[in-house]
């Protein structure tokens, strides 16, 4: 009895923690969600839910959001897995390689952004080499051509880290299951796709897990290059929010961040669903 008093002593700071930052302020959303105004609240029922999916801007930042995740998490997971392959073989400047994509870990976000402008500005290197070429100037920040900038920064920040996370999955892969599979005959491919991918599916499930929550954090980014209202195809969830929390709309803000809530509940039910039927049989 003792010891487990000690036990829950130990535990109860962290309890008390998690419960003030993050459970509280979390009913506060749902109860601010449910009501018509934080001040004199009456319930509301959906009547938020329901205003909020009427909501133009709302639900072009949804679609911006969905469309950018959809795209840039396969494009994570697959281009950081297919490098960690690559640098596992023995190739000239493998340590440069890996040193160069394991940079942007190093380097703060304003400065990223500050050679991001350098490169994309209107007046930048990229147009200026455009020119050279012979073609028109292209408007990085104010045009369709935005998403493309965006995705590229989002790979350049991420691919490091998801490709090391590979490399030390590959390792771990049982050798003297790969020598059995040389013995059969086997080819490259299918030591890929029938040995090696099934003992990476925890990594390829937490990769995928860490590049969707960062694809939800490029508000910082985007906001650095445009600022609160960029153009229509960078407008993600994240500018929603922050903009409505500036006019004070409170009920619309809460409604939003419950939905958001249960979507990323949804998708990462989904994707442990996904990895326990696909690597279940490597247990043990």
């Amino acid at each position: 009895m003792k010891r487990r008093v000690r036990s829950l002593s130990f535990l109860l700071p962290s309890f008390i923690g998690v419960a003030l930052f993050f459970v509280a302020p979390f009913l506060v959303v749902g109860f601010y969600s449910l009501v018509d105004s934080p001040f004199n609240p009456r319930f509301a029922g959906v009547d938020n839910f329901v205003r909020l999916m009427q909501n133009s801007a709302f639900l072009d930042a949804s679609r911006n959001t969905a469309i950018f995740s959809a795209t840039a998490v396969p494009l994570a997971v697959v281009l950081s897995l297919c490098m960690a392959i690559i640098l596992e073989q023995k190739i000239p400047l493998r340590s440069a390689i890996r040193t160069f994509f394991l940079t942007p870990l190093m380097v703060p976000t304003a400065s990223v952004i500050l050679i991001w402008q350098v490169f994309f500005h209107y007046n930048g290197a990229i147009n200026e080499f455009l020119i050279r070429l012979g073609s028109g100037k292209v408007d990085w920040f104010k045009s369709s051509a935005s998403y493309i900038v965006l995705l590229i920064l989002f790979l350049w920040k991420n691919l490091g880290y998801n490709m090391i996370l590979f490399l030390a999955a590959l390792n771990d892969i049982p050798a003297d299951i790969i020598e059995v599979a040389d013995l059969d005959g086997a080819n490259a491919l299918q030591k890929f796709f029938f040995i090696k991918l099934r003992y990476l599916s925890p990594t390829i499930f937490f990769v995928a897990l860490m590049s969707l929550v960062n694809s939800f954090k490029v508000f910082r980014e985007v906001y650095l290059l445009t600022g609160d209202y960029p153009v229509d195809t960078l407008y993600m969830l994240q500018h929603f929010m922050n903009n409505t929390f500036k006019s004070l709309d409170y009920q619309k803000l809460s409604a939003a961040a419950v939905l958001m809530f249960i979507v990323m509940i949804l998708i990462i039910g989904c994707l442990f669903f996904l990895e326990d039927r696909f690597g279940k049989d490597l247990e043990g």
